[in-house]
């Protein structure tokens, strides 16, 4: 029987390239919230030879969570599962973001951690904007509350940036979220190690995906040109390290961030940021 990986956000870019890397010698189900999209994912690898399954599920919901555990049950052994899955401040309102990137990430990672056979990883995806983010506009203290409380996090967490106008609240929800999933994976990894499974983050950059580009709206792409490497990343690039994050190569490696970002947090200054398009 082989191993199973699951993949959420498995129909976007950074997942699908992953899943071209990993899927010959795993099981892969991947997880989105449009069965369209999933089903040409699906065409796309088996094209490749490559077999995998879909589930469509909303992050944002315990049950539909539950039910994809439920799902992957009997599908083989869950050695891994790669969370890519997530929205960007140019795709919703600040509560619906942080809904999907913050609430998302708990459920999944609990559920995870309930159902993962010994020895197994979980990567979540954070961003290079939970690092680029001044530590005053942190609200760390309402992080804690995700594990035991989530409502009064979420209810903390929004309180804190309903403080700024309107217009940038997205943009804050999207950092602060991302911040937290930072912060989660690093927090869970001793419960994580009591049961031999690993947890940790990659952060990354600006990529060529679909979503790279609705950034491009808020200067994503001036951001990357002041990188170290002066450039946007090609997706085949952040899925390698996806890839390796999650497999037995990175097998002693738990409860850090990994920042890949073509240098952007090294050489970008708290002005680039400021001359970022709104």
């Amino acid at each position: 029987m082989k191993n199973v990986t699951i993949i959420t956000g498995g129909a976007g870019g950074m997942g699908l390239a992953t899943a071209k890397i990993i899927g010959h010698e795993n099981n892969l189900i991947l997880v989105d919230v449009n069965e369209d999209r999933l089903k040409l994912a699906v065409d796309t690898l088996a094209k490749l030879n490559i077999e995998s399954e879909f589930f469509v599920g909303d992050i944002t919901n315990p049950d539909s969570v539950k039910e994809l555990f439920k799902y992957t049950a009997g599908k083989g052994k869950l050695t891994s599962m790669i969370h890519t899955a997530g929205v960007s401040p140019q795709m919703g309102k600040a509560d619906f973001i942080m809904k999907v990137n913050a609430l998302g990430t708990v459920y999944l990672t609990e559920a995870f951690f309930e159902h993962a056979e010994d020895g197994a990883s979980l990567v979540n995806v954070a961003s290079m904007a939970g690092h680029l983010l001044p530590s005053f506009m942190i609200p760390e203290k309402a992080f804690e509350y995700a594990l035991s409380d989530k409502q009064k996090f979420f209810n903390r967490v929004m309180r804190r940036i309903n403080l700024i106008p309107k217009k940038g609240r997205s943009g804050l929800s999207y950092s602060i979220s991302k911040r937290f999933v930072i912060w989660y994976s690093n927090k869970m990894a001793k419960q994580f190690g009591s049961r031999n499974l690993r947890i940790l983050s990659v952060s990354p950059g600006t990529f060529n995906t679909e979503m790279g580009k609705l950034e491009e709206k808020s200067g994503s792409d001036k951001i990357a040109e002041k990188s170290a490497l002066g450039r946007v990343g090609k997706v085949e690039e952040i899925a390698g390290i996806l890839a390796c994050a999650a497999g037995r190569e990175a097998s002693y490696m738990t409860g850090i961030d990994i920042l890949c970002d073509g240098g952007t947090v090294a050489s970008v200054s708290l002005k680039d940021l400021a001359n970022m398009n709104p």
